[in-house]
């Protein structure tokens, strides 16, 4: 079976390439809201979901896969910045506290009548708020385009405490979750999944728990 990821995230392919699954990409189109009153957990089933539905409907036989992202932060929700400034808002609101990655997996194919959305969900802890440590992740941009403005794998992973749960839903690509989904519809996927979490082989992965 075809397996398409409709994403246009570097690191979701070099993530499901870990997996030994062949692949091809596609850009879903799909554009996402904040819908005040929903929880990050609805909301980025739904964008999930959404953006493998808007490739299936195109592909028929093949089997789509797509992921988001977002941020749970007591009663706030919290994306992607779409700019330095709310990048800076942004890490300044979760600096010193706790949030919730909220990581979904979407799979569709019409032809099989597939159609399953889960949700992996991790922890995180952020350090007391530094201005300079702060100032210094801004100026390299890597805040853009990554909800909550930081990135785990990359030089943002300086301004995180600790991490409970899996490692690769805060990266946005749960690969147990991505890997148990792709089984259960009938896709192998060569590599044991219990020895690459032991490995690690990714960005900061090695650096911490999950």
């Amino acid at each position: 079976m075809r397996v398409v990821l409709a994403s246009t995230s570097p690191r979701r392919h070099e993530l499901l390439s870990l997996l030994g699954v062949p692949f091809e990409i596609r850009n879903p189109i799909y554009e996402e809201h904040l819908v005040p009153g929903r929880t990050a957990k609805d909301l980025v089933a739904q964008f999930a979901r959404s953006k493998a539905d808007s490739v299936a409907q195109h592909d028929s036989e093949a089997l789509v896969l797509a992921s988001d992202t977002l941020i749970q932060l007591d009663g706030a929700v919290l994306g992607k910045p779409g700019n330095l400034a709310e990048a800076r808002g942004m890490l300044r609101q979760i600096a010193g506290r706790q949030h919730r990655v909220e990581t979904a997996v979407s799979l569709s194919c019409l032809a099989r009548r597939i159609e399953t959305t889960e949700v992996s969900t991790a922890c995180v802890w952020m350090k007391p708020f530094d201005a300079l440590a702060h100032e210094r992740y801004l100026s390299t941009g890597d805040s853009l385009g990554k909800a909550g403005a930081y990135s785990i794998q990359g030089p943002g992973s300086e301004l995180i405490e600790r991490l409970e749960g899996d490692f690769t839903t805060v990266v946005g690509f749960p690969l147990r979750l991505v890997a148990n989904l792709l089984a259960q519809s009938g896709v192998t996927v060569p590599v044991d999944i219990e020895t690459l979490y032991e490995t690690k082989p990714y960005g900061n992965w090695p650096r911490f728990r999950g």
